[in-house]
């Protein structure tokens, strides 16, 4: 499995009605099939299938945004793998429940 945050931001830049919340989308592929459907039927967000890797959109409240601090915008890169582990970390646990 790779988990890679594919992109991120304010999320009035995918539905201009949505001022107040921020996003993160994860790439997530080199899945087995029946794991894929296992996270397409099971996580919450807005979840897509798209050439065999799943992409998930998780929406947050401004202050829990994972890029949100000064920190993060000085050394986004370490910030961007470290959501990408976290996530991982999480897909992994999630699956171990399949």
């Amino acid at each position: 499995m790779e988990v890679k945050v594919e992109n991120y931001g304010f999320a009035d830049k995918l539905d201009p009605e949505d001022k107040d919340m921020s996003f993160v989308t994860y790439k997530i592929s080199k899945l087995a099939f029946s794991s894929l459907e296992f996270l397409k039927g099971n996580l919450e967000g807005d979840v897509k299938v798209k050439d065999d890797s799943l992409y998930l959109t998780i929406f947050y409240d401004d202050e829990l945004f994972p890029f949100h601090s000064k920190e993060a915008k000085l050394k986004i890169d370490d910030f961007i793998a470290r959501e990408e582990i976290e996530m991982t970390v999480f897909i992994s646990s999630f699956l171990e429940d399949m």
